[in-house]
């Protein structure tokens, strides 16, 4: 009896040890398979970095590779959704991603942004703690629509504008706002959407009104009219608490070509001054009004386009004249008072703070229609530079109300 049962023990143990033994095989042979397959994934990261190094040497790129790699690994998983209409909201944000330039690229700039629609995506180059291991931090933002540097002004204008530029025969008051840092393309998309919006207002227009344009500009705290020599402006409220520019000209335009004309003659006589972001920046606040009135001059409606001056860091002050700091102060003053009114907006509130500032001011109409046919639309216009990831992460934060 005992010997039987020694004998079962012993079998036991045998096929214990040969279980242990399969297992640590087991175990061994996974250690070397990823240990095959780290040296395989390395091998493969560094002959992409050989092919990296090779196409931005022909290129005369100068990038930092390793954080080129981080960050492309993570643009091929953002995956996009078709863009929407905007809907009949009183706020709609858009963003436009501007492309990056090959002078970006030779100085050492990575582009750094997905556009996954509706999701704008930062991805940011870090460090970690010990100064050397690199790694990207991503930030997601979600909006109305995103666009990709790959989509056109006409796409941008499909899907924001157009659907409502009919809004101004019918009391609407539509504004249109292009903000961004200097230099991320808020002036060329606004330019694009000019030749759409005119030819859609006249091609709708019915034959009973008549179209009126003003154009002024907001500088240094000053009001300017572009289509007048500059001439200095008066912004007064009168004893209905309406809003008036003193002397602003208005002119009648009656198709496309007159319409053009007067906005070339606006662009030329607006301020720009080079700064350390950008060597032609436009340094005030277009405003140009299309309104719409009846045979009795009546208002029935307007589209406001206003091409915001480009907010800039301290650092980008750095190299320019007490002037141009206090020009920069005052600009990202008066954006400042723009937040607080469209949040106020956004919110129902029963007070706008419209007084902030002069640019506030005279948009008082903007924030406080009644009409069910008004709207504000935000182009966010961004830079794609890696460099530039803080400032962006403040832009897309200024309009995530």
């Amino acid at each position: 009896m005992n010997i039987q049962r020694l004998e079962t023990e012993e079998q036991e143990d045998r096929k214990f040890q040969k279980q242990k033994i399969s297992k640590i095989s087991q175990n061994l042979l996974k250690i070397e398979q990823n240990r095959i397959e780290r040296r395989e994934k390395m091998n493969q990261l560094k002959l992409e970095k050989i092919e990296r190094e090779q196409q931005n040497k022909e290129s005369n790129k100068n990038v930092d590779l390793d954080f080129e790699i981080l960050i492309n690994k993570e643009q091929r998983l953002c995956n996009s959704l078709p863009h929407q209409y905007i809907q009949q909201t009183r706020l709609s944000v858009i963003v436009r991603k501007r492309p990056i330039f090959l002078k970006e690229q030779e100085d050492g700039e990575i582009d750094a942004i997905s556009c996954s629609n509706p999701i704008i995506r930062i991805h940011e180059p870090k460090y970690k703690v010990d100064g050397i291991t690199k790694f990207v931090e991503n930030h997601d933002f979600q909006f109305d629509n995103t666009f990709s540097e790959q989509e056109s002004t006409d796409d941008i204008y499909k899907y924001s504008l157009q659907p409502i530029i009919d809004s101004i025969f019918k009391d609407g008051v539509v504004t249109c706002f292009a903000y961004g840092q200097t230099g991320s393309g808020k002036t060329f998309t606004m330019k694009g959407l000019q030749g759409h919006y005119i030819f859609d207002i006249f091609n709708q227009k019915p034959k009973d009104v008549n179209v009126f344009i003003n154009y002024f500009e907001i500088y240094g705290g000053k009001c300017f009219d572009l289509l007048n020599d500059r001439n200095q402006l008066q912004i007064l409220e009168d004893k209905n608490n309406n809003i008036q520019i003193q002397n602003l000209m208005e002119f009648q335009v009656n198709n496309q070509y007159d319409v053009e004309q007067l906005f070339s003659q606006a662009a030329n006589n607006r301020t720009t001054h080079s700064t350390e972001a950008n060597s032609e920046s436009s340094r005030s606040h277009a405003i140009c009004s299309i309104q719409i009135k009846n045979q009795q001059n009546q208002m029935k409606g307007k589209l406001i386009m206003v091409d915001l001056a480009g907010s800039e860091r301290a650092q980008d002050c750095q190299g320019n004249s007490k002037q141009r700091k206090q020009e920069g102060a005052e600009i990202n003053k008066s954006l400042l008072a723009l937040k607080e009114c469209i949040r106020a907006m956004d919110g129902n509130a029963t007070h706008v703070p419209f007084r902030g500032s002069k640019l506030t001011l005279v948009l008082r109409d903007s924030f406080q229609s009644k009409s069910q046919n008004s709207k504000i639309i935000m182009f966010a216009c961004i830079l794609p530079g890696s460099s530039s990831a803080d400032h962006t992460l403040n832009t897309l934060r200024y309009l995530y109300i």
